[in-house]
């Protein structure tokens, strides 16, 4: 007699589409506006180090004299604090996650040296 009970929702679920996404083979959409990581763009960065004073997981480091910006992603909580801070608009936040792992994650990126024309456009 307990199959008469839920027999019905065994016929449902027989012929229905399944709950779960196939998520490694099609990739997840995320809604808009959602915060996922941080996106570098070091074209327009002056060194001036707010965005790592900003971060409150410490997760963003600048390193003036080797002119680099590194970001540990597994440390970066996603609070866009960073990226409100920014005041060239080199950071952004973008849709999508670090992937786990067995390593730590972290980004390095070279800012250029910036020649005489482009510091006289700037």
């Amino acid at each position: 007699m307990a199959v008469m009970k839920f027999g019905g929702r065994i016929l449902s679920n027989l012929f229905s589409r399944p709950a779960t996404l196939n998520y490694p083979a099609e990739p997840r959409e995320y809604p808009e506006r959602s915060r996922g990581h941080v996106e570098f763009d070091p074209t327009n960065c002056i060194l001036c180090g707010i965005c790592s004073k900003k971060c409150p997981s410490h997760a963003v480091s600048v390193d003036k004299k080797g002119r680099t910006v590194s970001i540990d992603r597994k440390s970066c909580i996603q609070c866009s604090y960073c990226v409100d801070s920014c005041p060239k608009g080199c950071l952004s936040m973008r849709p999508g996650y670090c992937e786990p792992g067995a390593s730590i994650p972290v980004d390095v990126f070279e800012v250029p040296e910036k020649t005489v024309s482009q510091k006289e456009t700037d």
